[in-house]
């Protein structure tokens, strides 16, 4: 098997199964409980958390566990619109963000919130005097993800950071809370609250080798958002709720095995299609992040591509799997790709465990089903 789907999730790493095993099968006790087994369990989740913020440059105390990226998204944005609507009602994010962020901003738009999507240019980026021009007094939330899940595209976060700061500066009023997606780009690119100058940040575990079904949501120290699920008052009062002990503690390994740096195999992966398969269309900016690789075979249905490469058991997608069985990307469409350009693309990305030599069998097989679809398709037309 080569799997070239890593942005839709990972496997999970040997050291984070056997520590989840642990816990299922040994230290299982309650951590609100106040005998031992529940104390043992209390520690490993305190160790986790620990974990989790070191590898963000957090304090224990700003780390929340929630159920994912969604969740961590979904409670940042209704947060920060609950804790600021009475100051204003104007909300900014960019329109090729995940559909966990886009469609929080169109059930608040339902609610009453003046919401801005900001372009992007054919390299996914966003045009700083953009957010400028889109900046009122009335504005309480900016979101933005760090790294786009088709392209790579990198947002340049620490920049943005400083703009809203300057703009509150200038007007005399606080400053908008920025929150960001970093569900892509955290394990691959260094990821630090205070570099990037975020208020709030969500992460998940099944994009790093962890489990799924547990991700967690960093809020600034200072920082307040109203409960998110109402019980017990677990997580400081945030997100109520029994713990999700296994994916607690895998959360917390994957966090100690995060190494980032660039992904070499996909530029050799990227040299090696546009070097033997010609009227390709590479869709990630070059600047982006490698984890993520985004090209497009003119002439040819990616989605057929992609189950002809599964026969070979080489497994890559057409995009978002939160969103793969949407018609077309929202993400190359505003990035103003053609209709056949989008129709064509394939998403490769990436793992520390990846090939150069998965990559040739990859290119390999891709060019000869470039061809051959090319062809029948050319003959179709001639009918």
């Amino acid at each position: 098997m080569i799997y070239l789907d890593n942005s839709a999730t990972t496997k999970p790493a040997p050291e984070v199964v056997e520590a989840m095993t642990a816990v299922l099968t040994e230290d299982f006790g309650n951590p609100s409980t106040l005998y031992s087994l529940g104390l043992s369990a209390e520690k490993l989740m305190k160790a986790a958390r620990s974990s989790v913020a070191k590898s963000i440059g957090a304090s224990d105390q700003e780390v929340y566990f929630t159920s994912g990226g969604t969740e961590s998204d979904n409670a940042a944005i209704f947060g920060a619109w609950e804790a600021r609507k009475k100051q204003g009602k104007r909300i900014i994010t960019t329109a090729v963000e995940h559909p966990a962020v886009l469609k929080c901003f169109e059930a608040l738009k339902a609610k009453g919130a003046d919401v801005v999507i900001l372009p992007v240019d054919a390299d996914c980026a966003i045009s700083p005097d953009d957010l400028k021009e889109a900046l009122t007094e009335d504005t309480i939330l900016v979101s933005v993800m760090r790294v786009n899940n088709e392209t790579g595209a990198i947002f340049p976060l620490p920049d943005i950071a400083q703009i809203l700061s300057a703009f509150a500066k200038e007007k005399g009023i606080a400053k908008p809370l920025f929150h960001a997606d970093c569900v892509q780009s955290y394990g691959k690119m260094r990821t630090d609250v205070s570099m990037l100058g975020v208020d709030m940040l969500s992460i998940s575990g099944h994009k790093v080798h962890g489990p799924k079904g547990i991700g967690a949501l960093y809020v600034k120290s200072g920082v307040h958002i109203p409960a998110l699920i109402y019980g017990g008052g677990q997580e400081k009062g945030l997100r109520s709720g029994t713990e999700n002990m296994p994916g607690i503690v895998g959360l917390g390994a994957a966090a100690q095995l995060i190494t980032p740096g660039p992904f070499e195999v996909s530029h050799y992966l990227k040299d090696l299609i546009t070097g033997s398969i010609p009227d390709v269309k590479v869709n990630s900016p070059e600047n982006g992040c490698s984890s993520v690789l985004n090209i497009s075979f003119l002439g040819c249905r990616a989605e057929v591509l992609l189950h002809q490469l599964e026969q070979d058991g080489i497994y890559v997608s057409t995009g978002s799997a939160c969103s793969s069985k949407s018609k077309g990307s929202h993400v190359l469409t505003a990035m103003g790709l053609k209709p056949e350009e989008i129709e064509g693309a394939l998403r490769f990305s990436f793992n520390r465990q990846n090939t150069k030599e998965e990559m040739e069998t990859a290119a390999e097989r891709l060019r000869y089903y470039v061809e051959s679809q090319r062809k029948l398709r050319s003959a179709f037309r001639k009918r």
